[in-house]
């Protein structure tokens, strides 16, 4: 069994982490970290201290309505994907943590297919190795 960064939590609740397959679990978002604990594996845990998070990212759909998913994005280690039943509750307590800057939203499936149309027909300047 792990044991907790936080001194003091701030919100607890049901979640999916998606490494790899679903993992359900509980979200503890505390006053030192951000931790999603397995409720079948007590070694499946995850623990972002507050200073290692750069970005939160919001999946956002009809316009602000529904948030299916979010994702916090590590200096290090990478982007940790999570869905809670409230995930706007949850956001909210993680923006008490992070810079209110730092919390973007995801692009769109229209967003994503422009830039790669657009990388498509762009010419990219050839390396010295290709010249010859």
């Amino acid at each position: 069994m792990a044991e907790s960064l936080n001194t003091k939590v701030e919100y607890v609740t049901d979640a999916t982490s998606y490494m790899g397959m679903g993992d359900y679990g509980k979200i503890m978002v505390g006053d030192k970290a951000f931790e999603f604990y397995n409720d079948r594996d007590s070694n499946k845990f995850i623990q972002i201290p507050w200073e290692d998070v750069s970005l939160v990212i919001a999946s956002v759909m009809f316009k602000g309505k529904v948030i299916p998913r979010f994702a916090l994005q590590t200096m290090h280690n990478g982007t940790y994907k999570f869905s809670t039943r409230h995930p706007k509750v949850v956001l909210r307590a993680i923006r008490e943590h992070v810079d209110p800057n730092d919390m973007v939203r995801s692009l769109t499936f229209f967003q994503v297919m422009r830039r790669d149309i657009k990388a498509l027909f762009t010419r990219r300047p050839r390396s010295s190795k290709q010249k010859q």
